[in-house]
């Protein structure tokens, strides 16, 4: 490779303890996450929404082709053609599509078709997936890995909206091609999900769940 194309890596050199300590701090603060689904209408300084999706941006992608696109929405109209066309999309998955044992693995979460948050939720980030690239001569370039990326970049989203003090709600209706229409993306994009974000609302209550220890899911050969 061209030394011009090449960038040194800062070392931090911290201290195995140091490391030790910043690992679990942040393990921490993780652990405080939850999904809600009770939304306060408080206001957010859309700053701290712009920072934490820069952040999802420096997420690696197959051969750094970043196959991604947010949409921020705050418009009150544009949330409510959001919600309609969801709802609508959950009747017919709650009522015709969706497995019993599907719905019997939802009742703890106690989950419907109704989706008030969609409009309740001062903002919602709706992720697109670019599921081929078109260049300046509307040539087709094929992207690689893009679910893939495009996870990843939604785990530093959610991480960043966690740690700046927001809660979140994350909400996958299916299809999900009334999003294209609404929010005028193009057919190079697919919708990956959509992310309800604010603060809780006053009192709100979330199931009490337990989640699996780390000897269930961690394999080491050492």
């Amino acid at each position: 490779m061209n030394k011009k194309n090449q960038a040194y890596i800062h070392s931090i050199n911290l201290k195995q303890k140091e490391m030790i300590n910043i690992s679990k701090d942040f393990f921490n603060k993780m652990k405080t996450r939850r999904t809600i689904r009770d939304f306060s209408s408080k206001d957010i300084p859309v700053k701290v929404l712009e920072n934490a999706i820069k952040s999802a941006g420096r997420a690696p992608s197959g051969a750094n082709q970043q196959p991604w696109h947010f949409v921020l929405v705050s418009n009150k109209k544009i949330k409510k053609s959001i919600r309609n066309a969801a709802e609508e999309e959950e009747k017919a998955f709650y009522t015709k599509r969706a497995p019993k044992e599907w719905l019997n693995a939802l009742k703890h979460i106690g989950t419907d078709a109704n989706k008030p948050h969609l409009e309740k939720a001062p903002y919602l980030i709706i992720v697109f997936a670019e599921r081929y690239s078109v260049n300046k001569k509307s040539e087709k370039i094929k992207n690689y890995y893009v679910s893939e990326s495009v996870g990843i970049a939604t785990g530093f989203l959610i991480t960043a909206l966690h740690l700046s003090g927001l809660a979140t709600l994350t909400h996958t209706p299916s299809p999900m091609k009334f999003l294209n229409k609404i929010l005028n993306r193009p057919l190079n994009e697919s919708a990956y999900l959509i992310i309800a974000v604010g603060y809780p609302e006053n009192n709100t209550t979330v199931p009490v769940i337990s989640k699996k220890k780390i000897s269930e899911f961690l394999t080491k050969f050492t």
